[in-house]
């Protein structure tokens, strides 16, 4: 390892250098200065391998990834540009589509702003994935598009296939907790969403759709045969309500070991989300770091990629306190490994 990459491996914590302002342009957001030890690194890991975070309106991670400290609003409009220079940073998850459905036209905006092997894990609406909502009074009410596979086409994966095209990657549906009736007997779910996920389109390059849960009761044979069936990835979770990485892992590995690997690294063990980003703010260091599950990922990520799959890691700043130096760790776990 060189003196670089061993320096940036040291100490996670952001160097006074880029604690200080960049100068600001007439072209927007700045990114931080690239390091040569992340370029080399790059450079190493395996073609097909897709690593980024969970969106990109973080003003801590200036010095990391943008040249100085802009505020999330301003991020939020226009930092992807800079966030995609970042020599790790090849994909992003796109969050904003849980909570409503969102224009061909705002995929399209994002999509310029990105290089050609950038891609985009987008999330489906919660509409779908959820069995009831909150209306404008903040009652719950059940939900008209649950498991509704005309509307999803429609309101997500159609707008979002026109508008990235062929930087579209996992569109993932991710279900929150079903409740315990689902729990108790997850049979007649499963079922529902065999039919939904079988009314599916085909989709072509390199988008493909995928499945996250929030129970881990669903983890059963039936679920896993569902998945295999209709041709939808696993999405790995780290989350409080499931078990361990590697556990999933080595579930759904016993009936999808021929397909691209998808995780979402969101939240370290033992905690709450929102303990976790009391913790972590303002996600400039790494405060708690969880080799089990990166070194699980890093395994099935180099599985995948040795089989000539697509690796996809999001990773969240609750994971261990920042995404970009999580990736980091991430991706030298991958590449002295390979």
């Amino acid at each position: 390892m060189s003196e670089l990459q061993q320096a940036l491996f040291d100490d996670l914590s952001l160097p006074e250098a880029a604690s200080q302002s960049a100068p600001a342009t007439a072209r927007g957001i700045v990114a931080a200065p690239a390091d040569p030890a992340l370029v080399a690194l790059a450079a190493s890991l395996p073609a097909g391998l897709h690593l980024g975070t969970s969106s990109w309106s973080f003003p801590g991670w200036a010095g990391l990834v943008y040249g100085e400290a802009y505020s999330e609003s301003a991020l939020a409009r226009g930092g992807l540009r800079a966030y995609a220079q970042h020599p790790l940073l090849g994909a992003v998850g796109i969050d904003r589509t849980f909570y409503a459905p969102i224009a061909a036209t705002d995929y399209a905006r994002y999509a310029a702003q990105v290089p050609a092997a950038f891609r985009f894990l987008v999330k489906a609406p919660m509409a779908v994935t959820s069995s009831w909502l909150r209306d404008e009074r903040g009652n719950f009410i059940d939900s008209p598009n649950f498991l509704d596979a005309a509307w999803t086409i429609d309101e997500f994966v159609q707008p979002c296939l026109a508008g990235l095209a062929a930087h579209a990657g996992p569109l993932v549906f991710q279900f929150p907790p079903q409740g315990r009736e689902t729990t108790r007997n997850p049979d007649p779910f499963i079922n529902r969403l065999y039919r939904f996920l079988k009314a599916l389109p085909s989709l072509d390059g390199g988008a493909f759709f995928a499945l996250e849960v929030r129970d881990a009761e669903l983890l059963t044979d039936r679920f896993f045969k569902c998945l295999q069936s209709t041709g939808v990835r696993y999405c790995v979770a780290s989350h409080a309500r499931m078990p361990a990485p590697a556990q999933q892992i080595e579930l759904a590995a016993r009936f999808q070991d021929e397909g691209a690997f998808v995780a979402r690294w969101s939240l370290h063990a033992g905690f709450q989300y929102a303990d976790a980003k009391s913790r972590y703010f303002p996600f400039n260091r790494l405060v708690d770091e969880d080799v089990d599950s990166r070194i699980s990922l890093a395994r099935a990520c180099r599985a995948a990629l040795q089989r000539g799959f697509d690796a996809y890691v999001i990773v969240n700043n609750k994971a261990e306190g920042s995404a970009p130096l999580s990736i980091a760790r991430l991706a030298q776990q991958i590449a002295t490994a390979a």
